[in-house]
């Protein structure tokens, strides 16, 4: 086991260096696209046609969710898949995750609609008000939009009869499209009014649901299509009948096990009680399917299963003076029911405690309500407050600043209100939290483990650790057969780590969900797993319908004909140093080019982006270089390679690193061209070091040569010169380019340490100074007569000088 590692924190870029070679890969494996049918009844059993490419090694369906049994799987094609689904009369109504596994690996996530009602194929011509295709009532429409198609439907109605369309498009479609498929839903009378519209239900994402009563006897049109009259021939499932559709339910969840009376809310305002059975175990969002003697709604509301006890509002609670009383922890759940409303909730706390509190209304509920929270305290003073620090709703930990009694309260955003702003308001002291995910490898892309028989599968997992701290173990529940984890511990200041799985050589092919958890010693916590699955990508790469699953995929499957290792590195890596990491490979019966690449750098480590094992090679080596504040310690590192499409990694090797061993100093050089001159460096050796070293002066500038450039170093050198020649030609002016590359030779291996930069100036040779020639004598001029002298005029002496004078001793007086 490997531990004990990473001293320092792992920068996002760093632990992400997985590109280019992973896009290659993902090129070998199965991607599906769309079925027919999209969905099934409950209780059938069907041939569903499964389209995409690279499929024709297909041998399994993997279903997120129990409610679907897989009775057979037959590849027909690169592009197309026959499976037998077996719905059994239990299942529950809604969307499932599928996913198909080949001999090369897991498939995107697509979903699959199982309802409850009978499948009816859309029948041409259908695309006029008045030619409707006409259809009985309870049923579900399986039909497609084309550009600027409408898709008309008639049923017939008794007055009083309700009448509900759910349509399932964006949630049933997958990958990039710009624009997608933004369907619109109206019923219209024989007139042609409109009796009820939808466009981006929020309970639907942006699909569609659309009610109404029927006010008299007679023929009721549904018109589908895209909401700007665009379509690319866009598949839709249209359920339509008397069923109940809740927009909304409260209260919004409950312990687990328990039985609750729950209020649950159409989109026509109607409300009505159902008891409800909750699971015995904790759910971040339990689909809840809603039946009654009309039938069973086609897709379920989303509720919080967690223990702690409901606390339901009770009007009036319009103010703090209001609130309804609740207590710590507790669940506050009602509905913003009216425009300009507010709901307060109160609760006792004591000083120094910290409370979560956490709105769920848009993220899991799929509630109208974008939820404001504020807290005030006893006399009503706001004391803090949030807007949407939760993604689309929000979210607040507040640290008690003395005991009392505290005020939450809820309201939209822009003041609105109605029967489908239903929340619920989680409040209890705050909770250690530890989230374990995988990162995407690949833009948009959800990673997903494929472990080649006889070979190793590596990828990177985080985790989130939230009041909690220690190690982490993880490990991996319900692996395949054969598939093991090989254990590398999370140290206590890290948020990432390679997860690296194996197969033995006799596993079988195979795919499973698999949990990882993890766990920290001497700590009840354990961590949970999610990932998410983006499933519909828009207009400027907007996310418009995503699916978070709690497990991840994992299949073993076909070996390759290579495998690798990376040769133990004996000597450390030190700060401003580098190294050549061998990787070697067995071929076996392959002999073609091979790429290779480390899984992710340890912080402050560069290496080359791939390297290349050429055809007839059995060794490569990557270039690993560490910079001045490189991670002190020791690091698991791990390399890949994708051969024939099936990517294999290496089993862990420790990469020890050092601070450095020298630091050098470099006076400043001068000198002139056609000169020689003497590059002084100053050493100080920060560590003894063992072996023998050499220090090797690089980066002079063009024109100057260093004939000897190496110089021996010991532990107790203090400075070393290299004679320099400066060239006629070598350029003038400052050189900061000197560098130093001391190399230690040890039994083990060689250490190499690199650091600059040393100045060397290049000045022209200073010129001899010019001799000007002396004038030739002029001949000398006649003399004028001598004047007589002009009587000296004495100068009267300053006070100042007459006592200098009278110090040495002279008169001083003036004449």
């Amino acid at each position: 086991m490997m531990t004990n590692m990473w001293r320092k924190p792992v920068s996002l870029f760093c632990c992400l260096v997985l590109l280019g070679m992973t896009g290659t890969a993902q090129a070998y494996k199965p991607d599906i696209v769309s079925s027919t049918p999209r969905g099934m009844q409950r209780g059938t059993t069907q041939t569903v046609v499964i389209t995409g490419s690279r499929l024709s090694d297909s041998r399994q369906i993997i279903v997120d969710r129990e409610g679907i049994n897989v009775k057979s799987v037959k590849p027909v094609s690169a592009s197309k898949v026959e499976v037998e689904f077996e719905i059994p009369a239990d299942s529950s109504p809604g969307l499932y995750p599928i996913r198909l596994v080949s001999e090369t690996g897991l498939s995107n996530v697509m979903m699959f609609s199982v309802g409850v009602l009978p499948n009816v194929e859309e029948k041409e011509p259908n695309s006029e008000f008045a030619t409707p295709q006409v259809i009985e009532k309870n049923v579900t429409v399986e039909g497609s939009v084309a550009r600027e198609d409408e898709d008309y439907y008639v049923v017939e109605l008794k007055e009083g009869e309700s009448l509900t369309a759910e349509l399932e498009g964006v949630r049933i479609k997958k990958g990039r499209s710009n624009p997608f498929f933004d369907p619109y839903v109206a019923i219209l009378n024989s007139e042609r009014f409109e009796m009820a519209t939808s466009d981006d239900a929020p309970l639907l994402q942006q699909d569609c649901l659309c009610s109404m009563r029927a006010p008299a006897d007679g023929k009721y049109i549904i018109v589908v299509r895209d909401s700007s009259f665009g379509g690319n021939n866009d598949r839709y499932r249209l359920h339509v009948g008397s069923f109940p559709r809740p927009i909304a339910v409260v209260p919004a969840g409950g312990p687990p096990g328990a039985l609750l009376d729950m209020t649950f809310v159409s989109a026509t305002g109607d409300a009505w009680i159902e008891k409800v059975q909750l699971p015995s175990q904790p759910q971040e969002a339990f689909p809840l399917v809603v039946s009654n003697d009309q039938g069973f709604s086609p897709s379920p509301n989303f509720i919080r299963v967690q223990d702690m006890p409901n606390v339901v509002e009770q009007e009036p609670n319009n103010s703090f003076k209001q609130s309804t009383v609740g207590s710590l922890p507790g669940a506050f759940c009602g509905f913003v029911g009216e425009p300009g409303d507010t709901d307060f909730f109160s609760f006792e706390a004591k000083k120094n405690q910290t409370v979560s509190i956490k709105l769920f209304a848009r993220k899991i509920l799929r509630s109208e309500l974008d939820g404001v929270i504020n807290v005030y305290n006893a006399a009503g003073s706001r004391v803090g407050g949030n807007d949407d620090s939760g993604g689309p709703d929000s979210r607040l930990d507040y640290k008690i600043p003395a005991d009392g009694v505290y005020h939450v309260s809820v309201n939209d955003h822009l003041r609105n209100g109605g029967p489908g702003y239903a929340y619920r308001l989680e409040v209890q002291l705050v909770q250690p939290d530890l989230v374990l995910t995988l990162p995407d490898r690949q833009r948009y892309v959800a990673t997903q483990i494929n472990v080649p028989q006889g070979n190793n599968a590596a990828v990177m997992i985080n985790a989130t650790r939230q009041r909690v701290s220690g190690a982490i173990d993880i490990s991996g529940l319900n692996l395949p057969e054969g598939v093991t984890v090989t254990p590398i511990q999370m140290p206590a200041n890290r948020t990432t780590v390679p997860l690296l799985l194996s197969a033995t050589p006799e596993a079988k092919l195979d795919g499973r969900l698999v949990n990882f958890v993890g766990k920290i010693a001497d700590n009840p916590i354990v961590g949970r797993y999610t990932q998410r699955h983006q499933l519909l990508i828009g207009q400027n790469n907007s996310v418009v319908y995503d699916y978070n699953a709690d497990r991840a995929a994992v299949s073993v499957i076909k070996a390759s004909a290579c495998s690798f290792e990376i040769v133990q590195p004996q000597v450390p890596l030190v700060r401003n140093g580098s190294m050549e990491l061998v990787v070697k490979v067995d071929r076996g019966d392959f002999d073609g080019d091979i790429p290779i690449r480390m899984l992710y750098n340890p912080p402050g480590i560069g290496s080359a982006g791939s390297v290349t094992i050429p055809k007839g090679k059995n060794e490569g080596k990557i270039a690993l270089t560490a910079n001045s504040s490189a991670a002190i310690g020791d690091w698991p590192l791990i390399v890949y390679a994708v051969v024939g499409g099936i990517e294999i990694a290496t089993m862990p090797a420790t990469l020890t690193i050092e601070d450095r061993l020298f630091a050098f100093e470099f006076p400043k050089t001068s000198a002139e061209l056609n000169a020689d001159a003497d590059v002084l460096v100053d050493v100080e050796v920060l560590r003894d070091f063992a072996g023998t070293c050499e220090l090797e002066l690089v980066g002079l500038p063009a024109g100057v040569v260093c004939e000897k450039s190496k110089v021996e170093l010991t532990n107790d050198t203090e400075q070393v010169s290299f004679a320099v020649k400066v060239g006629e030609k070598a350029r003038v002016g400052q050189h900061k380019t000197l560098v130093v590359r001391a190399t230690v030779s040890q039994e083990k291996g060689i250490i190499k340490q690199t650091q600059g930069t040393g100045t060397l100036q290049v000045d022209k040779p200073i010129p001899a100074p010019v001799t000007k020639p002396k004038p030739a004598p002029a001949k000398p001029a006649a003399k004028p007569a001598a004047k007589p002298p002009a009587p000296v005029k004495k100068k009267p002496l300053s006070r100042l000088e007459q006592l200098r004078l009278m110090r040495q001793g002279k008169t001083g007086a003036p004449e």
